[in-house]
């Protein structure tokens, strides 16, 4: 299983589209075995879904998301959980203890690229 974490730095990033990059963490039999960064390669519509998706991504989580980001993401069936904040490791850690909800977010305004108005 692969989960990819939007982030800023170590953190989990407010809005998806306009993260810094996306933190991938590889998951075999509810273990941590591999960790890696990409760079957001840029922000535009219905691209970062299939970037993922091609990454072979299976779990996607953000702070917020757009409402088409996600329907594109279950279009692919890539799980979504958003309105998650927190360091990156802590999230996944959370996550592996069955302990990590979404809120189910939907994010409406993109006024600004480092926040998120849901």
């Amino acid at each position: 299983m692969k989960i990819a974490v939007a982030s800023q730095g170590k953190y989990v990033s407010p809005h998806f589209g306009h993260c810094e990059g996306f933190t991938i963490y590889e998951i075999k039999d509810d273990k941590l075995v591999g960790k890696d960064h990409i760079e957001n390669p840029d922000h535009r519509p219905g691209f970062l879904p299939d970037f993922l998706k091609d990454l072979g991504v299976n779990l996607v989580i953000s702070g917020g998301m757009g409402e088409t980001a996600q329907h594109l993401f279950a279009q692919n069936y890539i799980k979504v959980l958003v309105g998650v904040e927190g360091e990156g490791d802590d999230v996944i850690g959370q996550y592996l203890n069955n302990e990590l909800k979404s809120t189910g977010a939907v994010c409406r305004e993109h006024k600004h690229a480092d926040s998120c108005n849901n």
